[in-house]
């Protein structure tokens, strides 16, 4: 293997353009290409430390998503039961349309509604969705020391962007299903991920809490965009400037848990979760995830005349939407020339990405933090490693 990959890397850590980055690519199971290059903290210079921890955002929903996938294997719910049957608080959701219009929801959610983002929520940041203005007014994703059931009882009261089932809208339809799980169990979300996944996978250093001895390997964020201020109309400069979420993704906070964002985690800890999904299985053998259920969660869920999906200005053209994440369904349309038909994952806001190729066995994870970046680095690094393959 070339340094192609590392090189991509390190020219964007020296255009200042990002502080560090870390990665780590896998073939079937066995490294292929792994590294790290630039700074924990830019000004200082700091390097960066063994096991850097990274607030991943986004890339906290597929660990939720498959363990609500485990508990549907063990009988503990179903891809057919209601919000509303574990929670009487959401069966009366109204609907806001673009031109003023509200009426009742037709149907209640469901579970699979929830996975696939087509329950009808939406997010604070979305530029063009009346109630995303409703989510910034009311800091759904600004408080973080707010109890995720502080969090339900004010989303149960705000209105859908569409009907259940009728639309595909990214939100915060992973943290509903992180509080649907509690109640399923009568268990914690964090204690659940921990039990069902963490501890099978050795993830010793994935959290919503960090301790004392964790808190001086927690890498820097920068950027010049806050997720829940009012969307911006063009992008912003794109500067390393240092960020404090702290309000947002507090560091040890005690009851902070979501589903859709605010575990921290590592290189190593997330590469070993990205692993399994090729085969439900740790390394050692344990199985997490039966290959029926592997299979049913890779298939796209997303009907046609929803599709190509969107979050921010560009459209995730060719791609689908799994009970995990993004999938691949559509080479054809796709932008970049390393897409390949099955391929599934996802990214958080801080720029963090990963992705499966189960076809080719392949699996990657890249670790930086900017929020709002300008540049698509791990689409950069991801084709200079498949033009070296």
């Amino acid at each position: 293997m070339s340094n192609a990959v590392h090189n991509i890397a390190q020219q964007y850590v020296d255009d200042e353009k990002f502080s560090g980055i870390e990665w780590k690519i896998e073939t079937a199971g066995q490294t292929h290409t792994s590294g790290a290059c630039g700074y924990a903290r830019a000004a200082q210079q700091t390097e960066i430390p063994p096991q850097a921890i990274y607030r991943i955002y986004s890339m906290t929903k597929p660990l939720v998503s498959v363990l609500a996938i485990m508990l549907i294997e063990r009988g503990k719910l179903h891809l057919y039961d209601t919000v509303a049957s574990f929670d009487h608080r959401f069966k009366s959701m109204q609907v806001l349309f673009p031109n003023g219009l509200q009426e009742q929801a037709k149907t209640l959610i469901t579970v699979e509604q929830l996975l696939t983002h087509q329950a009808g929520f939406s997010y604070d940041f979305l530029l063009g969705c009346p109630i995303a203005a409703y989510y910034r007014a009311h800091e759904i994703s600004a408080d973080g020391h707010r109890d995720l059931d502080q969090m339900m009882a004010l989303l149960s009261e705000l209105p859908l962007a569409f009907h259940p089932g009728d639309d595909w809208r990214y939100s915060v339809a992973t943290d509903v299903l992180a509080h649907v799980l509690e109640r399923a169990t009568n268990r914690r979300i964090d204690d659940l991920l921990k039990s069902y996944i963490f501890d099978p996978l050795a993830m010793q250093e994935t959290s919503f809490c960090l301790s004392d001895s964790q808190l001086s390997r927690l890498m820097t964020v920068y950027g010049s965009q806050k997720l829940h201020q009012l969307p911006l109309l063009s992008p912003c400069e794109h500067v390393l400037k240092e960020q404090d979420p702290h309000q947002s993704y507090p560091t040890q906070s005690p009851n902070f848990r979501r589903g859709g964002l605010g575990l921290y985690s590592t290189l190593s800890d997330y590469s070993h979760f990205v692993r399994m999904l090729l085969n439900g299985k740790s390394r050692e053998g344990e199985v997490l995830l039966s290959p029926t259920s592997l299979k049913m969660m890779h298939g796209n869920r997303i009907p046609v005349h929803n599709l190509p999906l969107r979050i921010g200005a560009t459209p995730l053209l060719g791609y689908g939407w799994n009970l995990s994440g993004r999938v691949m369904i559509n080479t054809s349309l796709a932008l970049s020339p390393h897409a390949t038909v099955n391929e599934f994952g996802w990214a958080g806001a801080a720029s963090t990405f990963f992705w499966v190729d189960p076809d080719k066995q392949i699996t990657g994870v890249i670790m930086t933090q900017f929020i709002g970046s300008n540049y698509l680095l791990a689409d950069d690094m991801k084709t200079a490693f498949y033009a070296d393959l």
